[in-house]
């Protein structure tokens, strides 16, 4: 069982409360907030994203890297974390 599947309780409140916050950027355009609330929201939605993503990263970091069962599959997970921080980083 994978890390994703094994937290996936954890994972989804985290995944709804973005949700949520994303649902009060709405809310606060609807309602003409001033826009410093309006970035207010927004780096809480960034923040609780990077959380998130950090502890995904984590995990697969240490289950699929640091524990992989044969040599081939930690080259090819390093090769996937790789390739989803030159994404993350643009």
């Amino acid at each position: 069982m994978t890390h994703t599947v094994r937290d996936r309780d954890k994972l989804l409140t985290r995944v709804r409360r973005l949700k949520g916050q994303m649902e009060a950027v709405e809310r606060a355009l609807l309602a003409e907030k001033p826009c410093g609330e309006v970035l207010q929201l927004l780096a809480s939605i960034r923040g609780a994203l990077s959380g998130l993503t950090g502890e995904v990263m984590h995990d697969h970091l240490h289950e699929h890297v640091v524990h992989a069962a044969s040599e081939a599959e930690r080259e090819a997970a390093a090769a996937e974390l790789a390739e989803v921080l030159r994404t993350y980083i643009r």
